[in-house]
């Protein structure tokens, strides 16, 4: 491993930081300078981890919307 990488790993970003910056990365806008700032500033391990948590709720609530429009009877 790099010392870039180890120092990288190391950054203190905050929790709510990191949801922050998934959820615009997941709307998909976002400025540049915010860009630049969220990669000096989190922890990539964090970022990984919260994009994995983020697709999978966003997963879920595709499949509970799904199942409810199709038991209300709308869908058929």
């Amino acid at each position: 491993m790099s010392d870039e990488l180890k120092h990288a790993a190391q950054r203190p970003g905050s929790l709510l930081q990191t949801m922050r910056a998934v959820a615009w990365s997941f709307f998909g806008v976002r400025r540049s300078a915010d860009h630049a700032q969220d990669v000096s500033r989190l922890n990539p391990v964090h970022v990984i981890l919260a994009g994995i948590a983020g697709a999978a709720l966003f997963v879920l609530a595709l499949v509970l919307l799904v199942k409810w429009v199709v038991a209300s009877g709308v869908a058929s």
